[in-house]
């Protein structure tokens, strides 16, 4: 269990420094799967398989969205192998100027030392 903290607490301090991007590659397997609670807005799939595309997914909306606050969570450990994160984020959408609040909760996966799964859980509007 003292790994599955440890990552954890490693992937929340990431997030809240906003280097999400950076950590893709070292925390995340090359087959992990991200998976949104909807189809977002912009993209044809709800769920990105593999690094680059998870990778890909994080550069697109930080390139269409302002972020003004980004707030992380948590880990909350299920052992033997999830984690939960909480988010809250202020963000305007570039193309709109439309300011949001946006809630979300996060369950990741472990296997091997690396997140295999990502799955959103959205705070309706």
């Amino acid at each position: 269990m003292e790994d599955l903290v440890k990552l954890g607490r490693e992937f929340v301090e990431a997030m809240r420094h906003r280097q999400g991007f950076s950590n893709v590659d070292e925390i995340y397997a090359e087959n992990a799967e991200s998976v949104e609670a909807v189809v977002p807005p912009g993209r044809d799939v709800r769920i990105a398989k593999g690094r680059v595309a998870i990778r890909g997914k994080r550069e697109d909306w930080a390139a269409t969205h302002e972020i003004h606050t980004l707030n992380a969570d948590g880990p909350y450990i299920h052992p033997p192998n999830r984690f939960g994160v909480r988010f809250e984020a202020e963000v305007t959408q570039k193309a709109t100027g439309q300011q949001m609040t946006l809630r979300e909760l996060a369950l990741y996966t472990i296997d091997n030392g690396k997140i295999i799964r990502e799955e959103f859980f959205m705070f309706p509007r």
